[in-house]
């Protein structure tokens, strides 16, 4: 991240980025297929912690309110490493390479909570509709935390995006 911010993310190689981790390329390679997963590591994480949440919302609840146990549960991840997440999303916005490698992320997280709703019984499309809800309002309220990651709390961006969009919803 360091040399990223450095030098630029163009101008980084992966020469340089295990040079400063004290490797070698051949096993930087081993752990990373090219240098823009070193920014994309622990996806799987998300992915994972954003479904299990979804999973383990009380059976009762709505698709959003799924959705939202899923979000609630994502937050404790970037909520860790603030700095990093804000350092990470400046270079994601100045880069289209890193955007293109965001959406697909962002799709295998929002396929990944569709499984998850329809494990919970939630039919097609509502299931597809609330999952792609879920992945913008994380993203917004991502952005806006982004801005300022010490000040207002993830999870009240996240709620307060999710109502945002219930408001819309009800006003059409």
């Amino acid at each position: 991240m360091e040399l990223f911010l450095e030098r630029g993310f163009e101008e980084t190689t992966v020469a340089d980025i295990a040079e400063r981790a004290g490797l070698t390329k051949r096993t930087f390679f081993r752990y990373f297929a090219d240098k823009r997963e070193v920014l994309f590591a622990g996806s799987e994480v998300l992915v994972e912690t954003f479904v299990n949440g979804v999973l383990e919302a009380p059976a009762e609840a709505a698709p959003l309110d799924a959705v939202a146990a899923g979000l609630d549960a994502s937050a404790a991840i970037f909520e860790e490493m603030p700095d990093h997440a804000g350092r990470r999303q400046s270079l994601m916005v100045s880069n289209p390479e890193l955007q293109e490698r965001e959406l697909i992320k962002m799709a295998k997280l929002g396929a990944a909570v569709a499984a998850a709703l329809r494990e919970r019984g939630v039919a097609e499309p509502a299931a597809a509709l609330a999952a792609e809800a879920g992945k913008t309002i994380l993203r917004v309220a991502f952005e806006r935390w982004t801005e300022d990651p010490h000040g207002q709390d993830l999870r009240a961006l996240m709620r307060e995006s999710l109502a945002d969009l219930r408001a819309v919803a009800a006003a059409t």
